[in-house]
C-alpha cells in the first residue's frame, strides 16, 4: 500500500525533526521544505497529499505561501495544516480564510498533531453512503454534491472544513451540538483534546455568510445550533 506523502514547509530544523519524525512513525512519508521555493519545487515533483506549513517563514510566509497554493489549479485541493507560533485569533482566522483546513499552534503535542493530520485525510476519502443532497434552511441553500452554498440568492465559497462544518449544522439544525461532539464528527478529534478550532471556523463561517450567519446560535458554555425556522436573515 502507498503511503500518504506529507509536505512540511518549515525552517526551525529542530521542530522540522519532530514532526517529521512523529508523522513518519505514524505511517506517513514526508517531504520537507525551508522556504516557499523549495515548497513550490517539491509540489511540482510528486504527488503531496497535505501541507504542514509554517507561519514565520524566510522570504515569502506561510499565509502568502498558503494563498499562492490555493490559486494553483492543480494544488488547490490540497489540505494545508499550519503549524505557528502565532497565537493571536487574527492569524487564526486569516489562516482559515485563505484556505487552511486546520491551525494548530507552537508548542503542540505530537500526538493531537498527526490526529488531526489523519482527520483531514479522511475527510477526503469516499463514503459509501449517499444522503439527501441539497440542504435547505429559509435563504440558505447548500448543494452537497456540488459543494456549493447560496445564502440569500449569494454564492458563498467555503473551506472544505467551513463547508462540513455547515452541512452537519443544517443536517441537525434545531438540535443542540457541544463543542465536543463538533469536534468528534467535523474534525474526527477525540473529546480530549484541548482547541478552539470550533469557535474560530464558526466564526469565519459567520462572517462568510453575511446576514444569513445569524442563523447559526451560540449556546454559552455549550455549542452551538442552526436555527429551525425559515430564517430570511432580514
Amino acid at each position: 500500500m502507498t503511503r500518504q506523502k506529507i509536505l512540511i514547509v518549515e525552517d526551525d530544523p529542530h521542530i522540522l525533526k519532530l514532526v517529521q519524525y512523529n508523522l513518519e512513525k505514524a505511517g506517513f512519508e514526508c517531504r520537507t521544505a525551508a522556504a516557499a521555493r523549495q515548497a513550490f519545487e517539491e509540489l511540482d515533483r510528486q504527488k503531496i497529499h497535505l501541507i504542514v506549513l509554517d507561519v514565520m517563514l524566510p522570504g515569502m510566509d506561510g499565509f502568502e505561501l498558503c494563498k499562492e497554493i490555493k490559486k494553483k489549479q492543480t494544488w488547490a485541493a490540497i489540505p494545508v495544516l499550519m503549524l505557528t507560533a502565532r497565537a493571536e485569533e487574527i492569524d487564526r482566522v486569516l489562516g482559515l480564510e485563505l484556505g487552511a483546513d486546520d491551525y494548530m499552534v507552537k508548542p503542540f503535542s505530537p500526538r493531537e498533531l498527526v490526529l488531526r493530520i489523519k482527520a483531514i485525510l479522511r475527510r477526503g476519502e469516499p463514503k459509501e453512503t449517499r444522503t439527501e443532497e441539497v440542504l435547505a434552511v429559509g435563504k440558505l441553500t447548500v448543494d452537497k454534491s456540488r459543494h456549493k452554498v447560496l445564502a440569500a440568492g449569494r454564492e458563498v465559497p467555503l473551506t472544505p472544513m467551513e463547508f462540513k462544518l455547515l452541512v452537519l449544522l443544517m443536517e441537525r439544525r434545531g438540535r443542540l451540538q457541544s463543542r465536543e461532539r463538533l469536534l468528534s464528527d467535523v474534525w474526527d478529534i477525540d473529546a480530549d483534546v484541548t482547541t478552539r478550532t470550533v469557535d474560530t471556523h464558526v466564526k469565519c463561517l459567520r462572517r462568510k455568510l453575511g446576514k444569513m450567519g445569524q442563523c447559526i446560535e451560540t449556546v454559552r458554555g455549550y455549542g452551538y445550533r442552526l436555527r429551525d425556522e425559515e430564517f430570511s436573515g432580514e
